[in-house]
């Protein structure tokens, strides 16, 4: 006769590309610090500002007109949902940065609506960071940040900002409005830093 603890169940699968404290989610919630903002696509700019005080801004029409990617990466919201495999369509941050000189280490990104989050410059360069505008096919939805949003699948979902407007450059780190209010300041799923003290 076989005896089990109570409560066992053997062993549990767990997907290796799962960070710890995450379960894996089928659909897309949707989270918001406020209103969906509703940007005109002929009014729709992004700007990277430097530390140097020179912008450089692209309309939509010049977004479009950049080289595109199709990235199909994993995404995991610091609330503890992983989605897996999703696919997406932007423009990476290298190809936006060519012409961008700047000696600074550090980056505050910026939406339409008034929602930033700080990250390291190096997080957003060699192809770890998209400005995407399309997902699963479809151009992106304004839920889900549409008409565009950062992405940078490496990082907790928060510092992937909807409806971007901008990022500015620093030479010291700025936190953001989630940073502010005791998340982490750099938000790695795979090291669980999601609060300050993590």
């Amino acid at each position: 006769m076989t005896i089990f603890s109570r409560g066992f169940r053997g062993k549990h699968h767990r997907d290796d590309r799962l960070p710890p404290g995450q379960y894996l989610t089928q659909g897309f919630p949707v989270l918001s610090a406020g209103p969906t903002p509703r940007i005109p696509l002929d009014r729709w700019e992004f700007a990277i500002d430097t530390e140097t005080e020179q912008v450089h801004r692209w309309s939509w029409d010049e977004l479009m007109a950049l080289p595109s990617e199709t990235p199909t990466v994993d995404i995991h919201c610091v609330t503890s949902w992983s989605k897996l495999d999703t696919r997406w369509r932007g423009v990476s941050l290298d190809v936006l940065f060519e012409q961008v000189e700047t000696a600074a280490e550090y980056a505050l990104v910026y939406s339409y609506g008034g929602y930033t989050t700080n990250l390291p410059l190096e997080d957003l360069l060699d192809g770890k960071a998209w400005i995407a505008y399309g997902y699963d096919g479809d151009e992106l939805a304004p839920s889900h940040g549409g008409p565009a949003r950062l992405l940078v699948p490496h990082l907790y979902f928060w510092k992937s900002a909807k409806w971007v407007r901008g990022i500015r450059l620093l030479h010291q780190d700025h936190p953001g409005l989630w940073e502010s209010a005791g998340y982490h300041l750099y938000g790695d799923p795979w090291r669980e830093q999601r609060y300050a003290d993590d």
